[in-house]
């Protein structure tokens, strides 16, 4: 099969299109034929392998463990392993692995679920790993309720978008999404109430207050953050960029939790992550609803995939970038 791996940590040129064999599923695993592969900012951590932290979280010291990138996928069943009762040949399922740009690929059982009967393959693929990180942030750590403010800061992006629809499902009052100008339409057209453009005004000046804070992948201090908090809201860090070699901006998170038992607020945090096929099915229900759309920026062939990434890097994508098999 053709894939996209790489030998060694660096920019996306280490990347490079190659024949490989295709792999064969194990117990409990699920041999996909790949439509489509979502892209996003982990994808990068893992090519790059910035932080210096994560490659000691066992993703390979010197060199990528694994050597086919790709997280997010869609596409049809191909052949089970033992002990797979939820999934047949000719199913068509989205969900998260290791090594989804690639024509095949292996899937646990329990990171998968039958694809949404509206959406396209591509569309699809970009819902597994920033929605589940946008359902988790609201509904499990946020603990997002009906009637509550909330505030999106980097709304229009892969978790962003979602966590704006999200939001707006689970009945918040006013969601306030924070973007560059040029995106606030997107943000407008999927419910935001509100949209704030960065450039022209700071939200955490302490002129607004918020039930509940989504910081995505932003780099504004804690202490700053706070100042957009009712007197006991909740703040949910999602992931970092920016900071140093080693932890790569997640010493805010660090921070958040150690400060948190000592405040009013609650300080959480949220790092993107394979997910449990229930919250897929939960997405599946929004999505076939009409609650939740998924936001695709473009789509890129197979060996195009550095040039993907690139485009995610320059930080203009509206949403979520694809490949297409």
């Amino acid at each position: 099969m053709k894939a996209i791996v790489q030998d060694t940590y660096g920019p996306p040129s280490v990347l490079r299109l190659e024949e490989t064999d295709r792999p064969a599923p194990g117990p409990g695993e699920v041999l996909i034929r790949v439509q489509a592969a979502g892209v996003d900012q982990g994808v990068w951590h893992l090519m790059a392998g910035m932080p210096y932290a994560l490659r000691a979280m066992g993703f390979g010291l010197r060199a990528p463990k694994a050597r086919i990138r790709g997280m997010d996928l869609a596409g049809r069943v191909e052949a089970v392993g033992a002990d797979v009762t939820r999934f047949r040949p000719g199913d068509e399922v989205y969900g998260s692995c290791d090594g989804s740009f690639a024509e095949y690929a292996c899937a646990k059982e329990d990171a998968l679920a039958p694809k949404p009967r509206n959406v396209g393959f591509e569309q699809a693929a970009a819902v597994p790993v920033s929605a589940c990180t946008a359902l988790k942030a609201l509904r499990d750590v946020g603990r997002v309720k009906a009637g509550q403010s909330v505030l999106v800061l980097g709304a229009s992006g892969g978790v962003g978008t979602y966590a704006v629809q999200l939001a707006k499902a689970f009945g918040a009052a006013h969601v306030t999404g924070v973007c560059s100008a040029a995106k606030a339409d997107l943000v407008r057209s999927i419910g935001a109430d509100e949209v704030l453009d960065y450039a022209q005004r700071d939200p955490a000046d302490g002129s607004r207050r918020y039930d509940l804070v989504l910081d995505i992948a932003g780099n504004r201090p804690v202490s700053r953050l706070r100042r957009a908090l009712t007197p006991r809201g909740t703040l949910v860090i999602v992931g970092g960029e920016g900071g140093g070699r080693w932890l790569g901006g997640n010493e805010r998170q660090l921070g958040a939790l150690l400060l948190s038992p000592f405040v009013g607020h609650r300080l959480r945090t949220v790092a993107a992550m394979e997910h449990h096929h229930s919250d897929l099915q939960v997405l599946t229900g929004l999505i076939e609803a009409g609650s939740v759309t998924p936001v695709v920026d473009r789509s890129y062939p197979l060996a195009e995939v550095p040039d993907a990434i690139r485009y995610l890097r320059e930080g203009h994508v509206r949403g979520k970038i694809v490949i297409r098999l």
